[in-house]
């Protein structure tokens, strides 16, 4: 909002204040003003002048000689270049010794000849934005109003003797989308009252007047999106350019003059912060509004000459027939006011914020009057700023305004009465106001103050701050008007509460840290996910429906992701076309699962951990050739992982999930509160998955994060060094290669109990001395107590009851 500084002097003294002390006290208030802008960008000793006569230059086609009277009782010869100079014009005159804002500063001069005192001035040679200024006069000189008095300062003439400030408002404060609004703000600030214009002055209601209801009508069906429908008829207008005060304020708050109707439209627009449109009230039908929703597939051509394919959410003014406005964005060029326009239906109404935004959003039309009704404007202003532009429409257009205003209402807003308490107010600051004080804060915003019991009071808020709806809005009122450089630095008496890790925050990060410093590589990659990744690898959930997205970015990230595996096999894809083959990475992120292949309701979000390994175990060095990575890698430091988290139990099933290598996978199974539970997968690829993507062996590893959280175990138990010897025990079995190895172990450690401190697989063999369907497995058993020594009998007799067991359980023999 760009608020200038001799416009808002209109409205409230700001005698002693430059704009910058202004733009100073604002900010410090709560108002951000982004710049200080002066209109006059350099210009010195230009005056308005008559040129009496124009003749053509005896030696130069395009040049004129001109007699122009700039009021200083000698006519001065000037020679000009402007095709549009003329006899009997008033323009502005650069007299000997003027500067111009391109450093110019102008001397006595011959051109071809003949002597020039001084330059007649375009818009844009004194500094002025030319696409401001009405398309008549952007080229060739400047063509001031006839009624403009001779030798008058330019700079009073165009008011650029004037200081613009740029109000960078935050969205709630929409009440200083107007110079009122900011004449109430800095009033406020100043503690100076505001002067309102006279909205009804120069408007009569006599008896012999024409009756506006006899004339138009105005209804709403759409009720919900417009609470009121104000409209005035005015008659015998005469279309025109506007008076230069009216255009001087309009270039200032950055809009360019159109003709008199639109501009007052524009005008009071600013200054109440009330957006208007005046429509040509002979191409309404039968002088008829009416308020409602577009239809299915109807259109309009608005006034930027584009057609608009309407929606049936869009807020349309109808007059029953046919579209002639987008309410609150742009009006339709079949009811524009042009240079035949006699008589004017000028609209006031107040809009739903909502739907306005949306509207203007869909169709990439914003405007000043748009972003007024998105921000919510001051209901109780429709019907002054109605009067207001009525008024000065007939002033300057020489129209008759038909007596009575016509209106529908749909819906009344609630004044906002709110109580507090003075002490609650300096409880919040830290301060010690009086009752008195805080009073006289809310009578400087204009707000009525009502006394209660005690310190209480109750405060009667305007309707143009929409903004103050609590208590506590009006703590803050009261915190950057009093100045919080005057609000005492104190401590705060509140109850803190430590911050913290939540369980899963905390295993997020410890899984993370341990997984870093194995050697792997973190990944983030998208959620979203192309369908055909989750039919090549469903995860471990194959019974997931994928969940499209009703919008996606493209086919490739049109699904949400149920498993992390294929992304991070992109991921080591893209490293290995960049000869980067050995790639360790993990991610931890949330996939989404539903059975519904229609979302009804919202899915699962698992959190899961995933794991890839390919390549070598380590970069190449001379002290040996480097081996690639395999199952064991990946088994070690997921092991790794959970024997930190202190989780028991944990143990490796042979399964044949799609994907993965026949032979080279297992499943991932706890003991969970509930019993036995799989949470994952590990294994290598599907060795022709892994030929689709070109990569050696890989080994992946995905698992519920979330479940091993909720069975991490805290504490820690210390265990004291053994003070007593150990006797060490091997064996080599021979078992059918069906029988799995953790079965032996398992078996082992339930014969020995507690005696047995640990038991290990050192070698594997498998040979045609054998047989094609045995394997030999050698154990390494160690057995201890901390009570004693063992003694040699004893061990070995356990260790018998091992091996029997072994040969009972899984007709194992002993290898000789």
């Amino acid at each position: 909002m760009k608020v200038s500084y001799q416009w808002l002097s209109q409205y409230v003294d700001v005698s002693g204040y430059s704009a910058a002390e202004l733009a100073e006290k604002l900010t410090r208030s709560g108002i951000e003003v982004d710049i200080v802008e002066s209109r006059n960008k350099g210009v010195t000793q230009v005056f308005v002048g008559f040129v009496k006569s124009r003749e053509k230059h005896p030696d130069a086609d395009k040049l004129s000689v001109c007699i122009v009277d700039v009021g200083q009782g000698e006519d001065l010869q000037i020679v000009c270049g402007a095709k549009n100079v003329a006899a009997g014009q008033k323009v502005p005159v650069a007299i000997v010794g003027a500067k111009l804002p391109d450093g110019l500063v102008i001397k006595r001069a011959k051109l071809r000849g003949v002597e020039s005192q001084g330059m007649i001035c375009s818009a844009k040679e004194l500094g002025l934005n030319d696409k401001l200024l009405p398309k008549e006069i952007q080229e060739g000189i400047l063509v001031l109003p006839e009624d403009t008095q001779v030798g008058a300062s330019i700079l009073d003439v165009l008011a650029l003797d004037d200081e613009v400030m740029d109000f960078d408002l935050t969205p709630n404060r929409s009440d200083c989308l107007s110079m009122l609004g900011a004449a109430y703000e800095i009033g406020a600030i100043l503690g100076r009252g505001v002067k309102l214009p006279d909205a009804e002055a120069g408007l009569s209601d006599s008896a012999a007047a024409v009756k506006a209801a006899d004339r138009i009508s105005v209804e709403i069906s759409a009720k919900e999106q417009c609470s009121h429908y104000a409209a005035r008829l005015i008659e015998g207008v005469k279309i025109g350019p506007s008076p230069l005060w009216l255009q001087n304020r309009l270039m200032a708050a950055g809009v360019r003059p159109i003709n008199n109707i639109v501009d007052v439209t524009n005008f009071v627009m600013f200054e109440y912060g009330q957006p208007l449109h005046a429509f040509d009230a002979d191409q309404l039908n039968n002088g008829h509004i009416d308020v409602r929703l577009a239809r299915e597939g109807e259109k309009l051509v608005t006034l930027d000459d584009a057609e608009r394919t309407l929606e049936p959410h869009m807020l349309l003014i109808t007059d029953g027939v046919k579209p002639v406005a987008i309410a609150g964005v742009m009006g339709g060029a079949n009811s524009e006011v042009s240079d035949g326009t006699t008589r004017i239906l000028l609209e006031s109404a107040n809009f739903a914020g909502s739907s306005v935004r949306k509207t203007s959003r869909q169709l990439g039309l914003r405007s000043e009057a748009s972003l007024r009704f998105e921000k919510e404007a001051n209901p109780e202003a429709v019907i002054p700023a109605l009067n207001r532009a009525a008024a000065l429409i007939a002033e300057l257009a020489g129209g008759q305004v038909a007596s009575g205003i016509v209106e529908a209402v749909a819906g009344e807003r609630k004044p906002v009465q709110i109580e507090l308490t003075v002490s609650r107010i300096n409880g919040y600051l830290g301060t010690e106001l009086s009752v008195e004080e805080v009073k006289a804060i809310f009578e400087r915003l204009n707000f009525t103050v009502e006394p209660l019991e005690q310190d209480g009071l109750l405060v009667h808020v305007p309707s143009r701050r929409g903004d103050i709806t609590r208590a506590v809005d009006l703590i803050e009122e009261v915190a950057r008007l009093h100045g919080y450089d005057n609000i005492p630095t104190t401590l705060m008496n509140v109850v803190t509460t430590p911050g913290a890790l939540t369980r899963e925050q905390a295993i997020r990060r410890l899984t993370r840290t341990l997984l870093t410093g194995s050697g792997l590589h973190e990944a983030i990659t998208y959620t979203f996910t192309h369908p055909e990744q989750i039919r090549q690898y469903a995860g471990a959930y194959p019974d997931a429906k994928p969940i499209a997205l009703a919008m996606p970015m493209s086919e490739d990230r049109s699904v949400l992701r149920t498993s992390l595996i294929p992304h991070l096999l992109d991921v080591a894809v893209y490293n290995r076309n960049r000869n980067q083959d050995d790639v360790a990475v993990f991610e931890i992120g949330r996939v989404f699962v539903t059975g519904d292949a229609q979302l009804s309701h919202l899915p699962e979000e698992k959190l899961q951990l995933a794991i890839l390994m390919t390549g070598k175990r380590s970069e190449l060095h001379w002290t040996g050739k480097p081996a690639d990575v395999d199952f064991y890698d990946l088994k070690g430091i997921f092991e790794g992982v959970v024997s930190y988290l202190g989780i028991d139990g944990v143990r490796y099933e042979a399964a044949q999930p799609e994907g993965f290598h026949p032979g080279r996978t297992a499943q991932i199974v706890v003991e969970t509160p509930s019993g036995s539970r799989a949470i994952g997968t590990i294994g290598q690829l599907h060795p022709a998955l892994q030929q689709q993507k070109d990569l050696a062996d890989t080994y992946v590893l995905e698992v519920e994060l979330d479940t091993l959280a909720q069975l991490a175990n805290e504490s820690f138990a210390y265990r004291p060094l053994p003070r007593f010897p150990a006797i060490g025990r091997d064996m080599a079995l021979v078992v059918d290669r069906s029988v799995p190895v953790g079965d032996l172990l398992a078996k082992a450690r339930e014969t020995a109990g507690s005696l047995l401190e640990s038991i290990q697989v050192f070698d594997i063999y498998t040979g045609e001395r054998l047989g094609a369907d045995k394997k030999s497995v050698a154990i390494s058993l160690v057995y201890r107590t901390l009570e004693r020594t063992l003694t040699d009998e004893e061990v070995s007799e356990l260790h018998g009851r091992v091996v029997a067991a072994l040969e009972e359980g899984f007709g194992a023999e002993l290898r000789k």
